[in-house]
């Protein structure tokens, strides 16, 4: 299995992953044009994808929906909550938009897929967790907390992208608005980074070995500052040597689950 993130942040998000003849996209949250020049730049067109599995409906996932599903007859998969709102925004996913029950395990070609609930501030919000049979990867973001049903379906898995979206700090001092602040800093918000660190160190312990700091903010954290507070907190616990990267916003960073070094396109 492999797994390439496209953009990772709140301008956009989209990941491919690959196993065997199987190619899904995780939500996407950026425009055609760039996903079928990131798709190219890993060997395929939007033809080839099997499947694009979508976490919620805020822009930043479905940005290039409407598009993709204008010009493509690729299936779309989303959780039922999810899926009426869909259906209710772009009348172009009639007939392609497929529901699908939460923690319930589909098979997709080569890859099996589970989507399980995230709590975050919409109608309704999943991560997914991957498995090809020999390692599992699962993608978990947009998240205020985590819950202990987030913790049983990251935990084992080879490879994880999880939020590290904000330093509490630069939040409290920065340029937002009040309602906005308290928003990210709720239970149903985003992780910071020492969230983020907490949970890293966890699954490190129950075997995690590659690990991906997504949803990174802009305006109140840095790549650096993520990748440094996770750093540190896995190298206090013992867990110094697993592989970690901080996603970028934009530009591919691929991850062949399952081998310790990654390689960045």
């Amino acid at each position: 299995m492999e797994v390439t993130t496209f953009a990772s942040g709140s301008s956009g998000n989209c990941a491919l992953v690959t196993a065997g003849e199987t190619r899904l996209l995780i939500d996407a949250g950026i425009s055609f044009l760039k996903i079928r020049q990131y798709l190219g730049m890993n060997g395929c067109t939007p033809e080839d994808i099997d499947g694009i599995l979508i976490t919620h409906e805020h822009s930043d996932h479905i940005r290039g929906l409407k598009t993709l599903l204008k010009r493509t007859d690729i299936p779309l998969f989303a959780p039922r909550t999810v899926a009426s709102r869909l259906w209710g925004m772009l009348p172009e996913s009639d007939g392609k938009l497929n529901p699908i029950p939460v923690e319930t395990e589909i098979t997709l070609g080569d890859l099996r897929f589970t989507a399980f609930p995230t709590p975050h501030d919409t109608p309704q919000s999943v991560g997914y967790r991957l498995e090809d049979g020999t390692h599992t990867f699962c993608l978990c973001t947009d998240l205020g907390h985590v819950t202990d049903v987030v913790l049983d379906y990251l935990t084992d898995a080879d490879a994880v992208v999880i939020e590290a979206n904000h330093d509490e700090e630069m939040l409290k001092l920065g340029p937002y608005p009040v309602p906005l602040k308290r928003r990210i800093l709720s239970d149903n918000g985003h992780l910071s980074n020492h969230a983020c660190a907490r949970l890293a160190v966890t699954l490190a312990e129950h075997g995690t070995e590659q690990f991906v700091l997504g949803h990174i903010s802009k305006e109140n954290n840095t790549p650096r500052l993520a990748y440094d507070t996770v750093a540190e907190a896995l190298n206090r616990s013992g867990h110094g040597d697993t592989y970690l990267a901080a996603a970028p916003a934009e530009g591919c960073l691929t991850i062949p689950v399952g081998r310790r070094t990654p390689c960045s396109r």
